[in-house]
């Protein structure tokens, strides 16, 4: 069992930075496709960003892409997510997810094996 924890979450103003980071145990972290999600109250769960098992590619959602960043540290067994220029619409709780499987796009939750309990990020006006 692979268990996943989310940490880095906070309240920011508009236009600010936050990192989240995720680490894993219970598994071997470079063997795995990494992905962060969101969900914002009253809304379903949505893929923000994905990173292969090397970190050499990875996608992002057209509503992030040019603000995060994610990226991984397999000799730290942590996965980040570096996020600029946030607006409040960015307010949810953020997921970190694990994928054993092979094959790198445009996630959907139910294609993640292993999730964290999330962080929640507010961004205010």
């Amino acid at each position: 069992q692979v268990q996943v924890v989310e940490s880095g979450g906070g309240l920011v103003q508009a236009g600010g930075s936050l990192r989240l980071s995720c680490a894993t145990s219970g598994g071997t972290f470079s063997t795995y496709i990494m992905g962060w999600f969101r969900q914002a109250p009253m809304k379903e769960r949505e893929f923000v960003a994905a990173i292969s098992r090397s970190g050499h590619r990875t996608y992002h959602a057209d509503s992030v892409k040019g603000r995060f960043t994610i990226s991984r540290d397999n000799a730290k067994n942590t996965l980040y997510l570096q996020m600029n220029t946030l607006k409040p619409e960015d307010t949810a709780v953020y997921y970190c997810a694990v994928r054993e499987d092979y094959g790198l796009g445009y996630f959907s939750p139910g294609d993640m094996d292993y999730w964290g309990k999330g962080t929640l990020v507010t961004v205010s006006s």
